[in-house]
């Protein structure tokens, strides 16, 4: 197959091994991700024709398209009517762990981005009092934010503070993540405690997001302590789970 892009088309070393148990479909598939992963297949390449890299390979064209079409079910390919199969951008594999997902898509290389859309204080609900030890009613800080990677909408987040944590301010948060704002102003961030589910998307997140009204997302709630055991954020974030994953790793007992 050949990635064509601005410069002139590169063929990618692809090969399947028939000996092999894993379904030669499989295989081209695992290779074409790679190569999305590792960038050798950029954001906005086109795929060269089916017919040509099946008889490359010497595969059936079905099990080309159905290669394709598992990357293509993952968001990590678009077909374009008119246009041929197109790289998106990789899917965001985020480690669970206490690091903010501005940091994560900055060390992935994603060139994240934010839009905030409110800096402001409101009375604490029951929940939300719950989370940060505070009195409910209490004014607290609401941050909320877009965040993009290359230049894609990716989440929406969601964050309460207490109100003497530390002064918040749209264009700082716009050109950083909050954890380096906290971290800077003197919060020593120790732990959290957080929990991942799944739910459709309202209308407002569809718009936002740049998803249908009831896509999935991935949701994530997180308390983060300090190291004096003081409850510092409480966050309620929504992610598209066409472009986000999170990853755990799992420990024998």
């Amino acid at each position: 197959m050949t990635a064509q892009g601005a410069d002139q088309p590169q063929p990618l070393p692809l090969s399947v091994d028939r000996t092999s148990p894993v379904p030669l479909y499989f295989q081209l598939a695992q290779q074409l991700e790679a190569a999305v992963e590792q960038g050798r297949l950029a954001p906005g390449t086109l795929l060269g024709n089916e017919i040509d890299l099946a008889h490359r390979l010497g595969l059936s064209r079905p099990t080309v398209r159905q290669a394709i079409q598992s990357l293509v079910d993952k968001g990590l390919m678009v077909r374009r009517r008119g246009v041929g199969t197109q790289v998106v951008h990789s899917q965001v594999r985020r480690p669970l762990e206490l690091s903010s997902l501005y940091d994560d898509l900055e060390a992935a290389g994603q060139r994240p981005a934010t839009k905030v859309l409110r800096v402001t204080t409101e009375p604490a609900t029951a929940e939300i009092a719950a989370a940060l030890g505070l009195p409910e009613g209490t004014e607290v800080h609401l941050v909320e934010r877009l965040r993009y990677a290359h230049d894609e909408p990716m989440a929406l987040l969601r964050n309460h503070l207490p109100p003497d944590l530390l002064d918040l301010r749209a264009p700082e948060l716009e050109s950083t993540g909050l954890y380096r704002l906290m971290r800077a102003s003197g919060t020593t961030l120790h732990s959290a405690r957080q929990s991942v589910g799944a739910r459709a998307a309202t209308a407002g997140e569809a718009r936002a997001l740049a998803e249908e009204p009831g896509a999935p997302l991935l949701t994530m709630e997180r308390t983060t302590y300090d190291d004096t055991g003081r409850a510092v954020e409480f966050a309620s974030h929504v992610y598209r789970a066409s472009r986000y994953t999170f990853t755990f790793q799992l420990l024998s007992r």
